[in-house]
């Protein structure tokens, strides 16, 4: 169930509640309720992978790996995308990065090259992460919630996002990542189980728990939202130079660039 059918539910029982106490309906409350797939992508990293999708490695005899990962990525149809994709895109990088870059989806460019974040959001990333010492090519990885492009770059779907669950989650337990940024609403939402609106998850150091350990986690802005939006920019500068400082401060500047 969605956070929106959660919140109509809830307003339909505060009306019957009305109705059978005298038809008085008092202040109007918040809900701040969740997709439920949220809850499900953050149970699943506890476990050091969701859906029982990660066991598949162990079914057949190997341990499970990032290669292992793609190519389950690539060959899957759980969802509808798989039929309109050019190519699904696991995501890239080092193995036991420095920071894992978890971004919402493919877009265009990214369903036509298999990479992730390379159309003009993706170089954007690549300046970001220059600036603080962070590249893919020497200490990060990055990766998407979801592996294959919704039409038109839609929001996923809450069951597309489902299906994808598993393979965020085994990522994230393979490449042990010392931070994690969440780069905009979808990811951000998915791994911390909340709907909050990015401008009040970003400015402050946030925990992603994987069950064996506490990941520190960084909201900010997705590129593509700085380039429709310059004021972003300052905002996304800070969150990258606060996520420097607790690089700094964990004592692994030698990590950076």
């Amino acid at each position: 169930m969605t956070a929106q059918e959660k919140a109509n539910l809830a307003r339909f029982i505060d009306l019957a509640s009305a109705y059978y106490t005298g038809g008085f309906l008092g202040e109007k409350r918040e809900y701040h309720f969740i997709d439920d797939i949220a809850a499900d992508i953050a149970s699943g990293a506890a476990n050091g992978a969701a859906n029982g999708a990660a066991n598949d490695a162990a079914d057949n005899g190997a341990a499970d790996s990032l290669d292992r990962i793609a190519a389950d990525v690539h060959s899957c149809e759980k969802c509808r995308l798989y039929k309109d994709r050019k190519n699904a895109v696991p995501g890239e990088g080092v193995h036991n990065p420095l920071v894992m870059v978890i971004g919402e989806g493919p877009g265009a460019d990214e369903d036509a090259s298999g990479r992730p974040f390379v159309g003009r959001a993706g170089q954007l990333l690549d300046r970001m992460l220059e600036s603080i010492g962070l590249s893919r090519e020497s200490n990060c990885f990055i990766a998407n919630v979801i592996k294959c492009r919704p039409p038109r770059n839609r929001d996923p779907h809450p069951d597309e996002t489902a299906a994808c669950a598993s393979f965020i989650t085994r990522q994230i337990a393979i490449l042990e990542p010392h931070f994690i940024i969440a780069a905009g609403r979808i990811p951000a939402h998915a791994l911390l189980a909340t709907n909050e609106p990015v401008g009040k998850l970003r400015g402050t150091i946030r925990d992603f728990s994987t069950g064996s350990r506490t990941i520190p986690l960084v909201v900010t802005y997705h590129p593509s939202a700085l380039l429709r939006n310059e004021d972003l920019k300052r905002p996304a500068w800070e969150d990258l130079k606060m996520l420097r400082s607790a690089i700094v401060a964990a004592g692994l500047a030698d990590r950076l660039q």
